[in-house]
């Protein structure tokens, strides 16, 4: 058999799955995830994961789309080609407001698509999991908790026995 990729363990309903994945977290794991084919709010939380890092590669996509106007309708007025229009000034920032507002929506856009990429580290073309039945089920109606082998508190007797005192059904072991 090839090395081991994690153990796997279903859960019947929504508060089970929710409250394993608290008790989960309370046992100490740091590599594990939980899957399911809807939302479950407060998952994160149970999880333990902190806040997003994508509002960060937001800000700073729109700030460069601020900046990138600003700096090219000044270029472009004030330095490349001057010219002098009713005695107005060379460049004011009232002129290129929309430059400057069109350009912070799309980088802010491109930074956000950005930090979700890396951040979620997408794209993943192939995951263990994939070779697993009862994991391909998630997409219908399995809700999944998979803790992988490469964790320090992982052993596969122990977290088999610990994902069936929290109310792991169908408990496999995954291999990579």
């Amino acid at each position: 058999m090839s090395e081991k990729y994690g153990i796997i363990a279903s859960f019947p309903d929504t508060p089970s799955f929710f409250h394993a994945a608290e008790k989960v977290r309370d046992a100490g794991y740091k590599k594990w995830d939980t899957y399911s084919s809807f939302p479950v709010h407060g998952m994160p939380e149970a999880q333990g994961h902190p806040r997003s890092k994508v509002p960060i590669f937001t800000f700073l996509g729109g700030i460069t789309g601020f900046c990138t106007g600003l700096f090219m309708v000044w270029y472009m007025n004030a330095f490349d080609y001057p010219i002098i229009v009713r005695a107005q000034p060379y460049f004011s920032p009232v002129f290129p407001f929309p430059i400057m507002y069109e350009l912070t929506i799309l980088l802010a856009a491109f930074g956000t698509l950005g930090g979700m990429f890396l951040t979620n580290l997408l794209p993943q073309h192939y995951n263990p999991l994939f070779n697993s039945e009862k994991f391909l089920e998630v997409s219908g109606d399995r809700l999944v908790i998979a803790i992988e082998a490469r964790d320090e508190r992982f052993d596969a007797v122990t977290t088999r026995q610990f994902l069936e005192e929290i109310g792991g059904t169908d408990i496999e072991e995954v291999s990579a």
